[in-house]
């Protein structure tokens, strides 16, 4: 009775995250804490009680705070876990915007691109779309990295003549896939959170899943580039006023003073780097091979996720030399104003997760778990992904929805692979279906030229096309390399 309980008040939290996006066109920030209060006013105090217990019994808690946990009201636990989640992810975020602010204005992104297009040349344009959408898409979001490219993939129409249809999908499949798999973007960060997986280790999955995946969705942009073409149309003047003026460069800009390559990458390729040591020290240091250390710990110290986000953006500052004068005083606040929306919705998310959390979600679904064949986890977190994500559109309000419902599969006791993947069918199943529920399919739409038909045919088969994809790459990873 009491798990019945609990599966009414997800399906009536979903719901609600449902109609106020489609129906209301409410913001996801105000949606997503209406669901979270709504959850914590109905979560019955035997299920707090429980909750408290299991933290105590970890020793997460004492005592004391467990008692003070049940007495609070229902308002007062979700404005706490929105400051946790705020405190986890905030600054990473604003880092996050402040690097990628800085590397579209000061064209460091264009010198990324224009180096892909130099390596592959004109014959394998596509492919260097795909590997500059995805380096970009770690740092800035994916409408910005769509802005960027648009105008060159419009520019190598007009020079090759032909496979329009195969460019846009090529930024789609590259800079989309890193945008829900790989960290700091927030879909995957509060993901991780969620979760409850390291940020490394979902970084260096993320990468090796979706580089995987970006691939193979290049295919699939082939066969749709067969079968669909779109004319390169004239787009209005309101199309191209929406697009940030930074992002309006083309290839014909060339002769203006950018970056070199080295430069526009080392604020991109450096957290990685940190990152991704610090989760090899410290798997190392849980497993004894090697003993704790001062090196050992300035390299956990330097690869904390804000840490190295911070040193990032020092040596994003060193582009500003390139900005022009009249808006480089400007851009660190602007980065922040536009992060500030982003971590609003993220910690709004978060909170609406840590409430489903008290209300017992996690030991519902592990009990659910028992009678699902594990093989079977991974395919059933991606189609309660995509349902989410088709019906209301955004690929990360999906996410976190979709996590918060499915965290307790993390901990499925016998679960053959490690959490990460669950995160990573997650993240694909953001992708199915862009239609005309999702923002980005606007943009892609109106920035292109396409008409609605035209999207249809073109961004929705791709969008389903890199969901499979980025699913089957993670059962397969999943299967070979379990990573526990």
């Amino acid at each position: 009775m009491f798990e019945l309980e609990i599966w009414w008040l997800v399906a009536l939290s979903v719901a609600v995250v449902l109609v106020c996006i489609l129906a209301f066109r409410l913001h996801a920030f105000l949606t997503l804490l209406l669901a979270g209060l709504i959850v914590a006013a109905l979560t019955s105090d035997t299920a707090l009680v429980d909750y408290a217990g299991e933290q105590v019994a970890k020793s997460a808690w004492t005592e004391k705070a467990a008692a003070a946990f049940v007495d609070r009201s229902a308002p007062e636990r979700l404005a706490t876990a929105f400051g946790e989640t705020a405190a986890s992810v905030g600054i990473l975020i604003a880092l996050a915007s402040i690097v990628g602010q800085c590397l579209l204005e000061s064209r460091a992104a264009l010198t990324i691109v224009d180096a892909m297009l130099r390596l592959t040349g004109k014959k394998r344009a596509a492919e260097a779309l795909v590997a500059s959408s995805f380096v970009l898409g770690i740092p800035v979001f994916f409408d910005t990295v769509f802005y960027l490219m648009v105008p060159l993939a419009r520019s190598l129409r007009q020079r090759v003549g032909k496979d329009y249809v195969l460019f846009i999908l090529a930024i789609l499949a590259g800079g989309s896939i890193a945008h829900s798999l790989v960290p700091p973007t927030p879909g995957p960060l509060q993901v991780a959170e969620i979760i409850g997986v390291d940020i490394g280790t979902m970084l260096l999955v993320g990468l090796a899943v979706g580089g995987c995946s970006s691939v193979l969705s290049l295919f699939a942009a082939r066969v749709i580039n067969r079968f669909v073409d779109v004319p390169l149309r004239s787009l209005d003047a309101t199309d191209e006023a929406s697009a940030p003026e930074a992002n309006l460069d083309t290839v014909e800009d060339a002769e203006l003073a950018k970056p070199s390559l080295i430069l526009a990458l080392l604020p991109i390729f450096t957290p990685v780097i940190l990152i991704a040591t610090s989760a090899v020290v410290d798997s190392m240091l849980g497993a004894g091979r090697i003993e704790p250390s001062t090196l050992t710990s300035f390299f956990l110290g330097i690869g904390d996720k804000n840490v190295a986000l911070g040193i990032a953006v020092v040596i994003s500052l060193r582009l500003l030399r390139f900005v022009d004068d009249s808006k480089r005083k400007s851009l660190i606040s602007r980065s922040l104003g536009s992060a500030g929306n982003i971590i609003l919705i993220t910690a709004a998310g978060g909170a609406f997760g840590a409430m489903l959390r008290q209300a017992g979600i996690a030991g519902a679904v592990s009990d659910l778990a028992q009678d699902v064949p594990l093989v079977m986890l991974l395919p059933i977190a991606f189609a309660v992904t995509a349902a989410i994500r088709t019906l209301q559109g955004s690929s990360t309000v999906a996410m976190i929805t979709a996590a918060g419902v499915l965290q307790g599969f993390a901990h499925t006791e016998g679960l053959p692979f490690h959490p990460v993947y669950l995160a990573m069918a997650i993240g694909a199943g953001s992708k199915p279906i862009a239609w005309m529920t999702d923002s980005g399919f606007w943009v892609m739409c109106k920035m292109s030229g396409m008409t609605e038909r035209e999207g249809l045919l073109t961004v929705s088969p791709m969008s389903t096309a890199m969901g499979i994809n980025a699913l089957v790459v993670t059962v397969i990873f999943a299967q070979f390399f379990p990573l526990i």
